[in-house]
This record gives C-alpha cells, sequence and structure tokens, in this order.
C-alpha cells in the first residue's frame, strides 16, 4: 500500500505501474515485480507489464516450459501483446479473481488486456488455454503480437505443421494451437514463431489464444467460445473467493495472497508447489538459483494449515491426503514431484538465467537432505486439522504414528535444518521441530486420532529434547536461541517456535529481539547471519516475527510492522504476486514467484493480529 492508503488497503487494488524506468528492461529482462501471475490448477504463467509472457511450463508446472524468456532473453520462448507505439500501462487483477486486466495508453488512445488461464464451469479443462483479450476503452489503437517458440537451451528443435483442419506448433512434446479473432492479422507464421497485428477502437474486441497439450489429442474450439470462458474463469474466481471464510484485519491482502496460493494448488493431485518458477535469484549474479515447482512437505504443511484459518477446507483436506498418501509411499522425504513421485537428479540447464544469474536448475538437491523439520511439520498439519473438528482416517493414523516413531529415533542427528544447507549441524529449529512433532503426536494420541502404542516413548523423547535445547542452544552472552550449538549466528526462522507452542516465553521473547537486532533491515530480514552478501532479505522471516511478536502479547507493535511490511512490498506497485525475497536496499523482488511461503506468512499474521485460533 502507499504511504497515504489507508491500513487495510489492498497490494492488488494498486496501479501496477506507470511505466516508470524502473518497469525498462534492463538487459532484456523486466523487474521481478514487473510480473503477474495466472494460473488455471495445473500450470501457471507470469505476464509481464509491457505484454509479454515470459514464463509458462505446459501442460503442468513441473514440466518444461513452453516460454522462458525469463532466463534466456535472447533465446527463450515468450507471448508478447503490446501496442506497437510508445505506451504507458496500469496493472491490477480484477476483484476476487486471478483473471489479469492491464490498460494501455498510447498517444491514439486506450485499451483494456483482460488475460487468464481459463477453466470451464466444470471445473479445469483438459488442456490448457490462454486467453489474451483487447476491448478498447479510447482512440484507436494498434497492436502487435509475437509468439516465439522457445528450444530449451537448443534441446528441441519447435516447428510448425499444417494440416486440413489447423495450423499447430510443436515444441518437444507440447502440441499447441494459435487462435485468433476476425480482426487480427497473422502476418508471419515460421517455425520460429508466429507474428501479427491487430487495431481495436473504442468499444471494440478482438482475441488472441494459444491451446496446448502433451501428447495428446488437441480440441480446435471456437474463438467465441475461448472469449465466453474469459468471463466464466472470472466467475469462477469470485465464487472460490466467496467462499473464504475470513472476516479479520487486512481481508484485502488476505484474499489476494489466498488466491496466489489457490494458483500453486496442483489439481490433479492436491500437491501444492513452492513456487511457480526454477532458478530466479536470490541475489543478482549469484548461484542462489533452485527449483522450486516441487511439493515440500514444509511449504505443503504451512499451505495446509493457512488454508484452514480461512476455511479453504477442500484444499486443505486433498492437500493433507496428497502428503500422508506420499508418507505412505515413500516416507518422509524433503520434496516430491507434483504427481507424487520422487525427485530426479538435478541437473543444470544451459541458460544464462535471470539477468545472467547462473546456473540454472531442473530439480532440488533438498530431496534427498535429512531435515527433522519434515516431522513437526506433518504432525503440526494433523493436529491442525483434528483440531479443527475434523476425522482422519485408521490408514492415516496408522502413517502418522510410524512418521512419529522415525521422528523418535532420528532427533539425536545432524541434519540439513529449514534452510537446507549443505553443512550438517544439530540445528536448534529442527530440534525444535523434532519436539513438536512428538509433542503434538502426544496430543493425537491422547485425542484417539492415532495408535498410542508407542506414546510413553514420544512422551519421554518430547521431554528429552526439550531438555537438550535448553542445554546445548541457549546463549547467555547473546541472551538467545543461537542457529545451531557452540554460533553466535542466529536464525530467523526460530521465530516460529512461538506458533509452534514451544516453552520459554522470556527465552523466545529475547530471542525476537536478537534476530530483530542482527537480522533485520528495517521492516525485512535475513534468514541468518553471513548471508547479506549474496541474497536479500526472506520475507516470510519478517511476517513470522510479525506473528511472534502478536503471539507474545504485542499486539500494537506487531500490526505497526506488519503494516510498513506491506508498504514495503507494495514498492513497485506489484498485481500482488510476491516472490520469496527482496533486497533490503532497492526493495526489487528476488527469489522465485510467486512464493508459497510469502503468502501463506502474510495470512498467517493477518490472522493471528485478528485474535484467531493458531
Amino acid at each position: 500500500m502507499r504511504d497515504d492508503a489507508p491500513a487495510d488497503g489492498a497490494m492488488c487494488e494498486e496501479t501496477a505501474s506507470e511505466n516508470p524506468a524502473a518497469d525498462r528492461r534492463r538487459d532484456g529482462f523486466l523487474p521481478l515485480e514487473s510480473y503477474a501471475a495466472i494460473g488455471d490448477g495445473r500450470t501457471v504463467a507470469l505476464i509481464g507489464i509491457d505484454g509479454s509472457i515470459d514464463w509458462m511450463c505446459a501442460p503442468n508446472l513441473d514440466t518444461p516450459p513452453l516460454f522462458d524468456r525469463l532466463l534466456d532473453e535472447r533465446r527463450g520462448g515468450c507471448f508478447v501483446l503490446a501496442p506497437d507505439e510508445p505506451f504507458t500501462a496500469t496493472r491490477r487483477y480484477r476483484e476476487d479473481s486471478n483473471v489479469l486486466e492491464t490498460e494501455y495508453t498510447t498517444m491514439s488512445g486506450r485499451v483494456r488486456v483482460v488475460e487468464a488461464l481459463n477453466s470451464s464451469s466444470a471445473g479445469r479443462l483438459p488442456w490448457v488455454e490462454l486467453a489474451r483479450r483487447v476491448e478498447g476503452v479510447a482512440g484507436h489503437v494498434r497492436l502487435a503480437f509475437h509468439l516465439r517458440f522457445g528450444t530449451r537451451a537448443d534441446s528441441i528443435c519447435p516447428f510448425i505443421q499444417t494440416n486440413s483442419n489447423a495450423t499447430t506448433f510443436h515444441a518437444g512434446e507440447v502440441m499447441g494451437l494459435l487462435r485468433v479473432s476476425d480482426g487480427v492479422a497473422v502476418d508471419e507464421e515460421t517455425d520460429d514463431g508466429v507474428r501479427g497485428t491487430l487495431e481495436v477502437a473504442a468499444g471494440g474486441r478482438e482475441l488472441v489464444a494459444i491451446l496446448a497439450g502433451e501428447n495428446e489429442p488437441l480440441v480446435v474450439e471456437p474463438i467465441e467460445t475461448i472469449d465466453a470462458r474469459l468471463d466464466t474463469t472470472h466467475d469462477e474466481w469470485c465464487e472460490w473467493s466467496r467462499g473464504i471464510r475470513y472476516d479479520g484485519l487486512y481481508r484485502p491482502l488476505v484474499l489476494r495472497s489466498a488466491l496466489a496460493l489457490k494458483l500453486l494448488l496442483y489439481s490433479p493431485t492436491g500437491a501444492i508447489a513452492a513456487a511457480a518458477t526454477t532458478s530466479l535469484p536470490e541475489g543478482i549474479g549469484g548461484p542462489k538459483n533452485y527449483d522450486y515447482r516441487y511439493a515440500w512437505v514444509r511449504d505443503a504443511s504451512y499451505t495446509i494449515k493457512a488454508f484452514m484459518r480461512i476455511g479453504a477446507m477442500s484444499e486443505a483436506k486433498a492437500a493433507l491426503a496428497w502428503l500422508i498418501k506420499r508418507l505412505g509411499e515413500h516416507g518422509p522425504k524433503v520434496c516430491y514431484r507434483l504427481d507424487g513421485r520422487l525427485l530426479g537428479e538435478m541437473r543444470e540447464i544451459d541458460l544464462p538465467g535471470y539477468r545472467n544469474s547462473s546456473p540454472v536448475h531442473s530439480g532440488n538437491q533438498a530431496a534427498d537432505q535429512l531435515q527433522l523439520g519434515v516431522y513437526g511439520d506433518i504432525m503440526e498439519t494433523a493436529a491442525r486439522f483434528v483440531a479443527a473438528g475434523h476425522v482422519l482416517d485408521p490408514n492415516s493414523g496408522r502413517i502418522l504414528a510410524e512418521t512419529a516413531d522415525l521422528c523418535a529415533e532420528q532427533w539425536r542427528q545432524k541434519d540439513a535444518g529449514i534452510w537446507e544447507l549443505e553443512e550438517l549441524e544439530h540445528y536448534t529449529m529442527s530440534k525444535i521441530s523434532a519436539w513438536q512433532a512428538l509433542a503434538r503426536a502426544v496430543e493425537l494420541a491422547e485425542g484417539g486420532h492415532i495408535p498410542g502404542t508407542c506414546r510413553p516413548r514420544w512422551e519421554r523423547a518430547r521431554d528429552r529434547i526439550f531438555g537438550w535445547i535448553e542445554e546445548n542452544c541457549w546463549s547467555e552472552e547473546l541472551q538467545a536461541y543461537t542457529m545451531y550449538p557452540g554460533t553466535s549466528k542466529l536464525d530467523a526462522s526460530l521465530a516460529l517456535a512461538v506458533r509452534f507452542g514451544f516453552d520459554g516465553r522470556d527465552r523466545l521473547e529475547k530471542t525476537i529481539r536478537a534476530i530483530d537486532r542482527d537480522l533485520g533491515r528495517g521492516a525485512l530480514h535475513h534468514r541468518y547471519n553471513g548471508v547479506e552478501a549474496d541474497e536479500g532479505c526472506f520475507i516470510a522471516c519478517s511476517f513470522w516475527v510479525i506473528e511472534a511478536l502478536a503471539l507474545l502479547g504485542h499486539q500494537d507493535e506487531a500490526r505497526e510492522r506488519f503494516e510498513a511490511l506491506a508498504r514495503v512490498l507494495d514498492h513497485g506497485k506489484g498485481a500482488g504476486t510476491l516472490p520469496e525475497m527482496m533486497d533490503p536496499r532497492t526493495h526489487a523482488f528476488l527469489g522465485n514467484m510467486p512464493q508459497g511461503l510469502t503468502h501463506l506468512a502474510l495470512i498467517q499474521a493477518a490472522a493471528t493480529l485478528s485474535g484467531h485460533a493458531v
């Protein structure tokens, strides 16, 4: 929100840009805050305010990209639709919807571009349908479009093919079809791409769309049907938003974040992706570029709890069922593919990367790590589910009990921690998460929700973990829990211990103040000491600190901080799509986006400030 905006104002309702210098491409790349996300429950597209769709995987979030200009400005695939003369632009999501509207103003007139990945009244379509409607608002505007086929680092050779029904384009295993309305002229159609133009006067409208699938027949839909589905898609988003049961503070911000999280829910299985992109850098030019297009247990668990707090129970149940099924199939891994399979080996892709930040990755090395936090995430999610009055089935109860047994067996081991580090340590947050897991397991057994045969062991292990943390992880000198025993480093994720119900209010409050002192950068926070030189501030950490302060009784301070952070996040006048990190000096967006942890942390903090039960 702007400095003069009301406290409950929504980032999504602000104008996104008047095309200032910050929104112009630099070395061919747009600032990340210049992108907004649309999605259909299978994939997500990122649309730049200059009219270029620079990222979209097809048909699924974790399949290879159809458009990847975001990582390869010179050769990457993209789909540009914009006026062919100088323009300014403003942008917003339609209210209660993930349908995006961008208005372009030129010397000759003004047009509105309405964009969505379409769905139907019966739900997700069995193909990807990207629709872009141009509506004349004033005067007369000429636009140009360019559909450029990417080569995925020269691993495929796209081509077009014509038969008696249609001309299709082929990119690897993806077959697509460009559909245009009668007033659109296709001027060039080659194996490299398609170019065309259209002119729209006030009151007129034209449409360009892409239909795509992978190794499957493709329906050639009438352009009128695609156009109508844009409005159906908006209606369906509005219907979903009406089901959100949240009446607390900052509702517009909470609803926009809920809509962003919904984009990350993979509807065929119920999995929740951590983010929609890969390899967007945590620091420009640095090597911290990771693939987040998979389902992390941590992120999925936190998202399930956020969905439950706002009444999105269908999504919460689907994601929890998916998660427990994965535990039964593969055991407690850090992350899984969206279809439930385990990740393959991480590969480097020969692309220059966003603003020449390499390497570009496919896959994630965290898949094979030991992270004790997984146990706390799983058991806490199950506990919140039953606390809301819902019921676990016997098979899920058995799997959860076995998971608690594994935690009791493994808690003494060093692990990679919540930040997935290469250096194995006895991370304090990991031990707190193990304590959390066993505390919740005992509660679930007491309530008759999971088998309690091993409950006495869980109780003893829970108490031993607490004693171990108090003896080894507290620093009298720093007056804080440290990142791990024997270090002076602090870890901002320890703010989560307050929500987890970890004992010791006095020590937790002192730790929060130490985190502020050492890791705080204005309204933002770094993850831990030593990362300042090569990455931005991790936005979720700041919301975790805010929530912890509220739970510790500092409501007024927490609310002031929430509103200050909201102003920072709105610095770039983005439409409401938030990333993983921000540069604390320039407030430029960094990291993959939309980032689930950021959006769910906003929801949790707002709900806690509103007095909703944790």
